[in-house]
């Protein structure tokens, strides 16, 4: 199985993300981490990414998580999914779960604010907030609550049975 848990930035993926992967003693993963350069630069500079840069991100999330799946491992993957075509793209072939972190415009900016050293700041938060598709099919969860508080219900909802 793996977890997305997705929203803008700010939401709090990675810190949620992480202490989700902790309690369940399974394999983060940072959407970040599989940004080509040039995508991170655009962010760096406050440029808003394309689909067209996006997608191949989204190949390179895909191809490890369908690699995970098709060992039996599970994982936990922070990434904002924004619209509903990333995260069938996402998906595809494999058993995926999706946690919704959800807040206004201002407590992301706030959040961001409050951040050291992340490339994407406050000057694409409008992008994102105007390329958000809400999900319909996933455990949402307002940002307003702590990092424990989510992840706790996050573990709560899709932790598999033994």
């Amino acid at each position: 199985m793996i977890i997305l848990v997705m929203g803008t930035t700010g939401a709090g993926k990675t810190t949620v993300g992480k202490l989700v992967a902790a309690q369940l003693g399974w394999i983060f993963l940072d959407a970040d981490d599989f940004h080509p350069p040039a995508n991170i630069e655009k962010m760096k500079h406050g440029i808003p990414l394309t689909d067209a840069d996006r997608g191949p991100w989204l190949e390179n999330i895909h191809a490890e998580l369908a690699r995970l799946s098709s060992t039996g491992k599970n994982a936990v993957l922070a990434c904002s999914a924004l619209k509903q075509s990333y995260r069938d793209k996402l998906s595809s072939g494999v058993d995926l779960k999706i946690a919704y972190l959800r807040g206004s415009y201002d407590q992301m900016r706030r959040h961001i604010e409050a951040r050291q050293g992340h490339f994407a700041g406050e000057s694409i938060l409008a992008g994102q907030f105007a390329d958000l598709e809400e999900p319909h099919d996933a455990l949402l969860l307002e940002v307003s609550r702590t990092p424990e508080e989510l992840s706790a219900e996050i573990v709560a909802k899709f932790q598999p049975s033994s």
